[in-house]
């Protein structure tokens, strides 16, 4: 079967799932209305400043507790009330409730912007921070000592650069990514015809929610109901028991080893650097439901033969480091293991991979349209498109970006300049702002989205504006707190093709991100300002941010230091290397030219470079899951049945899980005010 077969059939079994009981699409109708203002103002109100609470207890976020919270109990009210909720008004509620209830989990930061404001005030005023406060901008942070952190108030004078910047960041940012992610969408669902394997789990979840709620009797809303009770069965052992005995009796008992059984340290004598374990996690599993078979199998096969049996290999020829080099030594654990053999040698083969994937998808682009150019037709890049979907001449967004971009270039060289050391302006290299904003970000954008459209998943370089800005030589702080446009707008592009599957006019994503926008500022600001002036943050009453933020600063100084002349971790150098980069260039084009000689499906090619960077106990309980779907579901069930059941039944085992997540945050709360009073 050829490449576009492949992508082909891929993509019509995604039509197919969203497709309604009569196997037609549905028509683009708006998303936005007035029971989706009283939803956006229900979170702002109610979900926000428990999920801020929340997360300086505990340390935990709402998660999909918020988003299916929502939207059942939205959708329930509006049943009840003779004025049922749509698809596509489930849907943009679904999306807001995530949007504005996102955690920080180092941190456990969450409820708005302004939260990072109060971060930064603790920073700044930290003994870890002793060494690196005096540069850290006025424009973040006022100093230490400044009556606005001594009063802990927003409302001082030497608040009002670092808010406008904010709010400013707010409007341009919605700019950007929009803009970006709807480009990119264009690209690789209206040009190369990707499938985007995830997009179907978001619009199944809101169409049973939209059957059930116009009583009509429906599969997907059976499905969905069986994916519930499996998620609140499994949530009960995986997360009710950990947060409520931890709670009770101090510690949490785990009954399922969170994040994953790691058995590292136990096979590191056979197998020196690699990585072994497995998640419980049965997420996982109907997540390898859903996604592409041959995709799921690569990413196994790439994984383990380069993280587990490979790494033996790689560490006897010195490229994990040495324990005097700060690189791989016996007795690291999974998690340590990961990140320092990706710094050591994994960062720049993954680059290096990321390249080749995105050289091979701009060829794509390109044979694509050269074939519908010679066919005669009206497509590429004006295509005939859907009617009513609410499409945009396509210069448009890319204008929007490219404009953003420069004035973000522009507003960090102002900014940095405006920070003196001995009277001499900061100097920021123009020639890095550029590689951020007009190379890296557009390769590194489209080759997540293409992935993400293949695989179900995006791909990351970890550190690399770190890495980059101690190669340039740059030593002052401000760097690491200016606006430097380095993005991954990669993920964004399956916003607009969940929109599509749900048959949601695009316009009604700009008007909900125009709402949050107007709502979750004042909101944060009143809830944020609330908590900071009636306790110090962090102090006895927010256990998780007493115990946790010490910590956060420590490492946050120490990255502040690491391009310093001296002091820094200069190691880290070592970390982008330009002959393993062409390395993995070269490799990632070899793979895809050699599995294409054997006739090995394009799939298994992508699933094969997402699978080098991956974490194996996560792939593997994937596979798992993959694998009983192909050997067991598909014969019990039907092939094309089970295929439509797949996502209908992750987006109810994931709202069983949020529903679960939510009860057991709400009873260990409860327990932990009962601990604080006197009888």
């Amino acid at each position: 079967m050829s490449a576009e077969s492949e992508i082909a059939r891929a993509r019509q079994q995604v039509e197919v799932e969203a497709n309604d009981e009569q196997g037609n699409a549905p028509e683009f109708v708006e998303g936005f209305s007035s029971k989706t203002v009283v939803g956006t103002l229900f979170v702002a109100l109610i979900m926000l400043p428990g999920a801020l609470y929340l997360g300086l207890v505990a340390g935990q976020g709402l998660g999909p507790a918020a988003e299916w919270v929502t939207i059942v109990l939205f959708s329930e009210i509006m049943r009840r009330s003779f004025l049922p909720m749509k698809r596509q008004e489930i849907y943009i509620l679904y999306y807001i409730a995530a949007s504005l209830t996102g955690l920080a989990a180092d941190k456990g930061l969450s409820g708005g912007p302004f939260g990072g404001f109060i971060w930064a005030q603790y920073f700044v005023q930290s003994p870890q921070a002793a060494l690196v406060a005096k540069s850290i901008p006025h424009w973040v942070v006022p100093p230490a000592g400044s009556p606005a952190l001594i009063h802990r108030t927003f409302l001082d004078k030497a608040w009002l650069e670092p808010i406008l910047l904010m709010v400013a960041g707010q409007v341009l940012g919605r700019l950007m990514w929009i803009s970006a992610g709807y480009f990119l969408f264009r690209v690789t669902s209206d040009v190369e015809q990707l499938p985007f394997p995830m997009a179907p789990v978001a619009a199944s979840g809101a169409t049973a929610l939209a059957d059930a709620a116009s009583k009509e009797e429906s599969w997907r809303w059976s499905i969905f109901s069986i994916g519930t009770i499996i998620g609140l069965l499994f949530g009960f052992l995986y997360i009710a028991i950990p947060v409520f005995t931890g709670v009770v009796f101090g510690h949490a008992f785990q009954l399922l080893p969170i994040p994953f059984l790691d058995t590292t340290t136990n096979t590191q004598s056979i197998l020196p650097g690699a990585i072994t374990g497995i998640n419980p996690n049965i997420g996982n599993a109907l997540v390898g439901f859903v996604i592409p078979y041959p995709i799921v199998a690569g990413s196994l096969w790439g994984c383990f033969l380069f993280r587990v049996f490979g790494a033996p290999f790689f560490y006897h020829l010195g490229l994990f480091g040495n324990s005097t080099s700060n690189g791989w030594t016996p007795g690291m654990n999974g998690i340590y293991t990961k990140q320092v053999t990706d710094i050591k040698f994994w960062l720049s083969i993954t680059i290096g991979l990321q390249i080749a994937v995105a050289i091979i998808g701009l060829a794509s682009v390109v044979s694509v349209l050269r074939a519908e150019k010679n066919a005669r037709r009206n497509r590429g890049m004006k295509l005939t498109l859907p009617k009513g979907r609410g499409d945009v001449p396509i210069w448009l967004p890319i204008a929007i970006w490219a404009s953003v971009t420069v004035f973000y270039m522009l507003l960090c060289e102002h900014l940095i300049s405006s920070d003196k050391t001995n009277g001499i302006p900061h100097t920021f290299p123009v020639w890095l702002l550029i590689f951020y904003g007009v190379v890296w970000s557009p390769i590194n954008s489209y080759v997540s989205a293409r992935m993400n459209a293949l695989t179900g998943s995006t791909v990351s370089v970890p550190f690399l504006q770190q890495i980059s800005i101690m190669e340039s030589g740059y030593t002052h702080v401000d760097a690491w707190y200016a606006p430097i446009p380095l993005n991954d707008f990669g993920y964004l592009a399956q916003r607009f093709r969940e929109l599509e599957l749900t048959g949601t006019k695009f316009v009604s994503l700009i008007k909900a991100e125009a709402l949050m926008f107007v709502i979750v500022l004042p909101a944060s600001f009143v809830f944020w300002a609330f908590f900071w002036h009636t306790n110090q943050i962090p102090s006895s009453q927010f256990p998780f941010a007493n115990k946790m933020w010490p910590i956060a600063a420590t490492f946050e100084a120490m990255f502040d230091k690491i391009n310093a002349k001296s002091g820094g971790m200069q190691w880290v150098h070592l970390a982008i290397n330009f002959p393993r980069i062409g390395l993995g260039i070269a490799s990632g084009l070899l793979t895809y030219g050699l599995f294409s000689l054997l006739r090995i499906p394009v799939l298994f090619y992508y699933g094969f470079v997402g699978g080098v960077g991956a974490n194996p106990p996560d792939v593997l309980m994937t596979f798992l899951g993959a694998w009983l779907s192909k050997h067991y579901f598909e014969k019990r069930f039907g092939i094309d049945n089970w295929r439509k059941y797949t996502p209908v039944l992750l987006a109810g085992f994931s709202c069983g899980t949020g529903l679960i997540a939510m009860a057991s945050i709400a009873l260990a709360l409860i327990a932990k005010s009962v601990n604080y009073l006197p009888f």
